[in-house]
């Protein structure tokens, strides 16, 4: 779909949704050439769009803006919508809730995460999150950030957060349980102390050519039939020390769609691979999403032609996979958006 197409839908998407959406959960090839695709989620056979809405973009926009692009990511063919109470204090979540109202429940597939280490504070956030986003259950619930072993365990071990969401999956209030993570300490710790059912990790161009970063979590994720969602597909690696910021983002994103179809290829051409998670901006989620729609696996010339871009970047998170490696006691970066509680995924 063309910019001016998918503008023209964002303008017209509320009374889109009224006249009815399209079948998008449907377990099915697409009907139309340029039809998103949908893929399997591991083990859990759930196919999601291969691009998901990245609930942290709400916090940039008014409701009704979010709205529109909600209805409008809905009727292109997203039936995977991703957020967290940690975006904007709660703020993605109010807005997500009132944005996805109107469209078929059972049509989409809704995520959410806990940044809580213990059982009470994952309970609160459970709570809170389900009735923020308006709504009785979670298709994914996960742990977000998970960066070292020890709080790993913390969260895994007695009286952990891990003990609310296998009781709400007992409730029928989540269905799969997943994590995210920035390091690799942290999610290899998580996957061999529990058998998760999505494993959210940074599956990037830039990263894996300047450091083979991902490797090891995507092998253990298919080795255990996990659901792989890529996040910072697009990632073009920390700004340059010197010159001018485009983006008041922590981190720079490749922008030509060119470029962006690369990257995402790159992305969605790693074994076990679901779904990606573009950068939290409207525009560049929907850049992502016109991407994605004619994707195709790498080839030897995208392949050097990634590499090439690859080159001179610095990764965004060797510093805290550093401080992970020393027992470093402040892991977490400094996030200019406000840690914690705006987490990226």
């Amino acid at each position: 779909m063309k910019r001016r197409v998918f503008l023209k839908t964002v303008g017209s998407a509320a009374g889109a949704a009224a006249l009815g959406v399209p079948e998008v959960f449907a377990d099915r090839q697409p009907a139309r050439a340029d039809e998103l695709p949908k893929r399997p989620l591991g083990r859990t056979g759930v196919k999601v769009s291969i691009v998901a809405f990245p609930g942290l973009a709400l916090i940039k926009c008014d409701q009704a803006t979010g709205t529109q692009a909600l209805h409008a990511a809905f009727e292109m063919g997203v039936n995977y919508f991703d957020v967290a109470p940690a975006y904007g204090n709660g703020d993605a979540e109010i807005k997500m809730g009132v944005g996805l109202q109107g469209l078929d429940r059972d049509k989409y597939f809704l995520a959410c995460k806990t940044h809580e280490r213990g059982r009470a504070g994952a309970q609160t956030e459970l709570d809170r999150s389900l009735q923020r986003l308006k709504t009785d259950h979670f298709d994914l619930y996960q742990l977000h950030h998970l960066v070292t072993p020890t709080e790993v365990r913390q969260a895994l071990g007695p009286g952990g957060a891990m003990e609310t969401v296998l009781k709400a999956r007992e409730q029928g209030k989540v269905k799969y349980i997943g994590f995210s993570a920035h390091t690799t300490k942290g999610a290899l710790e998580a996957m061999k102390t529990f058998t998760f059912d999505t494993v959210m990790f940074p599956i990037n161009f830039v990263e894996y050519y300047t450091r083979d970063f991902g490797k090891e979590v995507i092998a253990l994720a298919n080795q255990q039939g996990a659901g792989l969602i890529s996040i910072k597909p697009i990632s073009w690696g920390t700004w340059p020390k010197q010159g001018r910021k485009d983006r008041d983002w922590w981190y720079r994103s490749v922008e030509d769609p060119e470029q962006i179809e690369l990257a995402v290829r790159f992305a969605l051409s790693q074994k076990g691979v679901a779904a990606a998670i573009p950068t939290s901006f409207i525009e560049l989620f929907q850049k992502t999403v016109e991407a994605a729609r004619h994707f195709k696996p790498l080839d030897e010339t995208a392949t050097k032609q990634l590499q090439e871009m690859a080159l001179n970047r610095e990764s965004i998170f060797l510093e805290e996979e550093k401080r992970v490696a020393v027992n470093h006691p402040h892991c977490n970066p400094a996030y200019p958006y406000g840690a914690p509680e705006s987490l990226s995924a």
